[in-house]
């Protein structure tokens, strides 16, 4: 039997003297407690060294594909072909597959080999002859940095992991902020309440408190470098007559302390984000022309790199980050939510409540493809992702103009026609036919009344001057 066996300096093969001692697999790990046992059982055959660390990465590369390296395969036919009757020992049943394929050699993996493998390994040093084993150890570590790196495809322009952490302790500095911010305006209220509602920033609320200090000497300092002319007589006047309690020496030095600290939070935080804001261009321009920075950030930390986003369809994109939404409205059969990260994207923002909808469906299929391009393009442009934009900007119109467009030729022509009336000969019904209430009767004028009452007396009188018959 023959064993293969790769090292980070080369292939080595060796011959195994006694085939008897492998059948017991458990006490196999006896046999190699030292050089002199190991080398009863296992002889070297061949060594082949490699000649730099890039033939060890490209030998490495295809082992770990799965394949089978044009010096792996001259090696087996001119040394293991003149043994065809034995059997190759290897690591890797895949590789073995490819081998018996492509030599005709028959290859062995089973629990054995894979005892055999670390006995071998535990004995290399000694084992293998005329290599010193501090250069073993060097091609070993400095093939193992180059797998890795090829592995990780390292690139110091195309490392979202930073967005990512990035991200994160930005909107962790957020809450700090926003918790510090409360703290010192809750604490310094009690000895100068009406500063508060007075100024309503934050930071040049802090920037205040930390250069005057006391109350007292707001009417001797001077403040036209952080609050506008109008606003500083406010402060100066609501100081000579506020209803705040007196403070100590010691309590001011503890509250300008915290004002110090948000001042220099608010500023890393501003470096922070023109940081981001750059690498999100060098990362996802195209994103980030689509949704924004920080949108785009946010999108990428979910699914937790650039390329998991870009396996994603563009459904999956639309509704990113609203899942506890979406399940809930699955288990209660109601209507799936419309958006979610995406629905701080500035173009989504712009949209009429009506037509949220199909512009975040609309920017997600966008996006989808810009995250695409960025992941996987060789180019690091953001063309497409302005042309995108234009087209989802233009469809935004579109909608709030309620779909009406300019039509030239005929179309202007039928536009002005007058509205088309069907002309029917079918009589329609009259409902006031149908009505069973008694008609009321017409009043009749007094003029009239009178006339039939002189037609009534004149009749009466011709009845009388009548002659009567004579019988």
């Amino acid at each position: 039997m023959l064993v293969l066996f790769e090292t980070g300096a080369g292939y080595a093969i060796f011959k195994v003297l006694d085939e008897k001692k492998l059948q017991e697999v458990d006490s196999l790990w006896k046999e190699f407690e030292t050089p002199e046992k190991a080398n009863k059982i296992v002889k070297l055959k061949h060594f082949e060294k490699f000649q730099d660390t890039t033939e060890a990465l490209a030998a490495s590369t295809a082992l770990v594909e799965g394949k089978l390296s044009k010096n792996l395969k001259k090696i087996l036919k001119k040394i293991v072909a003149k043994d065809a009757h034995e059997q190759l020992a290897i690591a890797d049943a895949k590789l073995g597959g490819v081998i018996k394929d492509k030599l005709n050699l028959s290859c062995i993996h089973s629990p054995m080999v894979t005892e055999l493998m670390r006995g071998i390994r535990s004995q290399i040093e000694g084992l293998i002859t005329g290599l010193p084993s501090r250069e073993m150890a060097a091609m070993c570590l400095g093939l193992a940095h180059s797998l890795s790196r090829y592995k990780l495809k390292f690139s110091p322009d195309k490392v979202d992991t930073m967005i990512v952490q990035a991200i994160s302790l930005l909107d962790d500095l957020d809450k700090e902020l926003n918790n510090y911010i409360m703290r010192c305006r809750e604490w310094y209220g009690w000895h100068f309440p009406e500063l508060g509602k007075i100024i309503t920033d934050n930071l040049t609320y802090c920037k205040c408190v930390q250069k005057v200090g006391d109350r007292k000497n707001f009417s001797s300092s001077d403040l036209s470098d952080i609050l506008p002319e109008e606003i500083e007589v406010d402060v100066k006047a609501a100081a000579e007559i506020s209803m705040g309690t007196e403070v100590s020496e010691e309590d001011i030095s503890n509250i300008l302390h915290l004002c110090e600290q948000v001042i220099e939070i608010s500023e890393y935080r501003t470096q922070l984000y023109d940081y981001l804001k750059n690498r999100m261009m060098a990362i996802a321009p195209n994103l980030t022309v689509m949704v924004g920075e920080l949108v785009g950030a946010r999108l990428i930390a979910h699914a937790g790199s650039l390329l998991n986003l870009a396996k994603h369809p563009a459904s999956t994109v639309q509704i990113l980050g609203a899942e506890k939404a979406l399940f809930r409205a699955l288990k209660s059969k109601r209507d799936t939510p419309k958006f979610g990260l995406i629905y701080h994207a500035s173009l989504v923002g712009q949209t009429t409540p009506k037509n949220k909808g199909k512009i975040s469906r609309m920017l997600a299929a966008k996006t989808a493809l810009s995250i695409r391009y960025d992941a996987l393009g060789e180019d690091s442009s953001a063309e497409l992702g302005a042309e995108s934009r234009l087209k989802v900007e233009t469809r935004m119109r579109q909608l709030e103009e309620k779909g009406i467009r300019r039509i030239s030729g005929t179309g202007k022509a039928l536009a002005r026609a007058d509205k088309y009336q069907h002309k029917s000969e079918v009589k329609t019904f009259d409902p006031s036919g149908d009505s069973t209430l008694p008609t009321v009767a017409k009043k009749r004028k007094i003029e009239e009344v009178e006339e039939e009452e002189t037609e009534v007396k004149i009749k009466a009188k011709k009845i009388k001057l009548e002659p009567k018959d004579e019988n």
